[in-house]
């Protein structure tokens, strides 16, 4: 073989390595899901009296759906979540919350997590719960 035949023979198969290496990452790409962005967190304050009353606050963005929701639940003594407020919707893109004023009734303690719900339309009637917050603790003396 000659020289000039030995070096197009190199060249082409380097561009046939590239090419597949192109290929393989552009089918790498494709086959990755998409994950949503956003976040939800929830405040309130440690501790409190029976009779006082204090804030929970929940707010929370996601980019899955066109509008957002907020609402708190809470439990007391490991029992089950129940949804007690919801905010006003929002528009993707805009950061929903809802705001709470509490009366501590009795000792014990409680806890409050904010779920963000998202809606197709404002008046969509089946929300999706999109993601939901760690848990924020009352301690009632």
């Amino acid at each position: 073989m000659t020289r000039t035949k030995k070096t197009a023979i190199r060249a082409r198969s380097g561009r046939l390595v590239a090419l597949g290496a192109l290929g393989l990452a552009a089918v790498t790409l494709a086959a990755t899901p998409a994950f949503a962005k956003g976040s939800v967190d929830i405040s309130a304050q440690r501790t409190t009296h029976v009779g006082e009353t204090y804030r929970v606050t929940g707010h929370g963005n996601d980019d899955a759906a066109p509008f957002l929701r907020v609402c708190i639940e809470d439990r007391s003594s490991g029992g089950v979540w129940q949804q007690i407020s919801c905010g006003s919707i929002v528009t993707a893109g805009t950061e929903a919350q809802d705001v709470m004023q509490i009366k501590a009734a009795h000792t014990g303690i409680v806890e409050y997590r904010a779920v963000v719900y998202g809606l197709t339309t404002p008046t969509d009637s089946h929300p999706v719960r999109e993601r939901t917050s760690d848990t924020a603790t009352v301690s009632v003396r």
